[in-house]
């Protein structure tokens, strides 16, 4: 069982002094009080890329699209590095985070760019919506790993038990939604309905995602926000990250 996923692939694996075992999370200002839940409200980027059912039109939408991430991001996090994109050959299917192989379209964190593979699925749609969610989901993992959040987290330790080490991993990929709301409400893209947002791959699942509700809470509101201090699930109550 692959225990930390994809946007946390970026971090490296260094161990932080006072390991956090209660929770909420305590002892883990990287986590609970990070810096970049300071900033400001996201600035409104104009960012209207059009997706066509070719692949240049596909890769370009791409292209821009993380670009329109770059800048809405670059203000809120201190030191920020503009992140590229990287398409796979279309006969790699491997995926660096969890070594599986994908025949379909994906997006992750490959150490500190953003790497894509694209199949039919993603070329022949005939609107953005799976392409805009996996690109920024995975942007989510772009914030952590830029943040250090994503390296305390990794280093959190559960003294042993599964049940705590399974809601510090809910709190991360929680957050990840969070931040998914932040980038489309600074992107200026209208969102009405979370729940088709919140599908995963088939391949992508895992039980740290939390319930559905939990999902949609927090998307909403890192959306209603538009800022990343919406986003500290590390000292909201179990019952907000079950």
């Amino acid at each position: 069982m692959i225990i930390r996923l994809s946007a946390g692939a970026a971090v490296g694996l260094a161990l932080l002094s006072g390991p956090a075992f209660a929770e909420p999370i305590k002892g883990v200002p990287e986590l609970t009080h990070n810096e970049l839940y300071q900033a400001a409200k996201l600035p409104k980027v104009a960012c209207k890329p059009a997706k066509g059912t070719n692949e240049a039109s596909t890769r370009k939408y791409i292209s821009a699209l993380v670009g329109c991430l770059n800048k809405a991001w670059k203000s809120a996090i201190k030191g920020f590095t503009p992140v590229k994109v990287v398409f796979k050959d279309a006969d790699d299917k491997e995926s660096c985070s969890t070594g599986m192989t994908v025949s379909a379209s994906f997006s992750e964190i490959c150490a500190a760019q953003i790497h894509v593979r694209l199949a039919d699925d993603w070329i022949k749609a005939k609107n953005d919506l799976v392409v805009f969610t996996s690109i920024t989901r995975t942007w989510g993992g772009v914030v952590t790993g830029q943040t250090g959040i994503g390296e305390a987290w990794w280093a959190l330790d559960g003294d042993g038990s599964e049940s705590v080490m399974n809601e510090h991993n809910r709190r991360y990929y929680l957050q990840i939604d969070c931040f998914q709301g932040v980038s489309a409400k600074a992107l200026g893209r209208q969102v009405k309905d979370w729940k088709p947002v919140t599908r995963v791959p088939e391949f992508w699942k895992n039980r740290f995602h939390g319930k559905t509700a939990n999902r949609l809470h927090w998307m909403e509101k890192g959306y209603k926000a538009g800022k990343p201090g919406a986003c500290n699930t590390w000292t909201a109550s179990s019952s907000k990250v079950a």
